[in-house]
């Protein structure tokens, strides 16, 4: 097939500007993986941290989102997005970079990595509000969700192919080091994004009343009859799902036993999940309409999760877990770009940035509350109890989506088969 062909199927590859993006995203999004599961085995094995200490690491991460994100919101929607993507990526390879220099140092704590991950996340914080809105600037409006199926689909391969690499490389060479390969996916990905060529229009310098452009975003994300009750599902499925997050690690290693390579195993799994998902939400997106296809992917997240707390010692165990982790990835990547097409499609430009700081940051925020909550109830009862209690609160949020007019939404404009 000709590069003509091929671009004529598959319309996303006309845009330079689109492939450069995806491919960052795509190297950033495979070290992103590794740390993901390198941070929890760093604090749990070298830092011999307890379940209520991981549960507030991984709140550290996302506290900028609570305390800031509404500010962000605003910012990113008074700036061109480009340079704040590349400024964000090499300001995260440097700080991903003095984690494996403390540990090489002797000088790593459980403060100071924690201290670490808050600016990580802070600086994620913007990163994150511009990468939503800068997509539409790549891409027209009719291949908005299938954009965000090939991003999500790419994150599903480096799910699958980072968590499974990440096990491994952590057994052999330690956490620390597999953080590094982290900032140098960083470093990479905003050396792709700095040399893309994107017409980007600067938004206009009168003055404005930051309360109330907050305001007018919040109005836009509460106040539609789609997206307003889309965005408190979305909070509580973050609240519940950070509460089993961040105690898994947790439970695979110190409760059944296993080790990094097995954990990474289950991971991984999960990560083919997640690209059977993304593959199957253009045919789900297709054949149903947005609302009754995000609210029947979204069941999966309950049940999946279900299944972890059941596994006790074994071969069985590890199958349980490989399972459960498998159908929760299978929900979030036929789920995500679904969701975020649909939201991108029906937000005017000048509140991109704003709606998906605000959705973000309170996603996140959930998280920070979420993720000790999980360690105190794992620390006060044990860490089987607190997953269960975090799979009915899971239930209770997608029932409450699948009663809300949600179920009625509909996208705006008929989206284009293709990559």
């Amino acid at each position: 097939m000709s590069i003509k062909d091929s671009a004529d199927r598959y319309p996303l590859l006309r845009s330079r500007a689109f492939v450069g993006f995806w491919a960052a995203d795509s190297v950033s999004m495979f070290g992103t993986y590794i740390t993901a599961q390198a941070l929890q085995l760093l604090a749990v094995e070298t830092l011999d941290a307890a379940p209520l200490e991981l549960g507030i690491l991984r709140a550290a991460q996302w506290l900028p989102y609570l305390l800031l994100g509404l500010l962000a919101g605003v910012l990113i929607d008074r700036q061109r997005r480009k340079p704040i993507l590349v400024g964000a990526d090499l300001i995260r390879a440097a700080v991903l970079a003095l984690i494996p220099l403390a540990a090489l140092l002797h000088a790593l704590t459980m403060p100071l990595l924690i201290g670490l991950v808050l600016v990580f996340g802070a600086v994620s914080l913007l990163y994150d509000a511009a990468h939503q809105s800068f997509l539409p600037s790549l891409v027209p409006a009719r291949l908005l969700t299938q954009a965000n199926i090939r991003l999500e689909q790419s994150s599903a391969v480096a799910q699958v192919a980072g968590q499974g690499i990440a096990g491994w490389l952590i057994k052999f060479v330690g956490p620390p080091t597999a953080i590094l390969v982290d900032a140098v996916s960083y470093l990479i990905s905003g050396v792709v994004l700095a040399n893309l060529r994107v017409v980007e229009h600067k938004p206009t310098r009168e003055v404005r009343n930051v309360r109330a452009e907050i305001g007018e975003g919040l109005r836009w994300v509460y106040g539609h009859s789609a997206l307003g009750p889309l965005a408190p599902s979305s909070h509580a499925w973050f609240f519940f799902t950070s509460m089993v997050s961040a105690l898994y690690a947790y439970y695979v290693v110190k409760d059944l036993g296993f080790d990094a390579a097995a954990h990474g195993m289950t991971l991984t799994i999960g990560g083919l999940g997640a690209v059977i998902g993304s593959a199957l939400a253009t045919k789900i997106g297709t054949r149903f309409e947005v609302g009754p296809a995000v609210i029947a992917t979204h069941w999966l997240s309950p049940a999946g999760y279900a299944l972890i707390p059941l596994a006790h010692n074994g071969a069985s165990a590890f199958v349980i877990l490989c399972a459960g982790q498998f159908l929760f990835w299978l929900s979030v990547g036929s789920t995500s770009p679904l969701e975020m097409g649909y939201c991108q499609s029906v937000t005017p430009d000048h509140l991109l940035g704003r709606r998906s700081a605000i959705t973000r940051s309170l996603n996140r925020g959930a998280i920070v509350l979420g993720a000790p909550l999980g360690g105190l109830l794992a620390t006060t009862f044990s860490v089987q109890t607190a997953m269960w209690i975090a799979v009915a609160g899971l239930t209770l949020s997608v029932a409450a989506l699948t009663a809300s007019p949600f179920r009625h939404a509909r996208l705006p404009i008929a989206h284009a088969d293709g990559v």
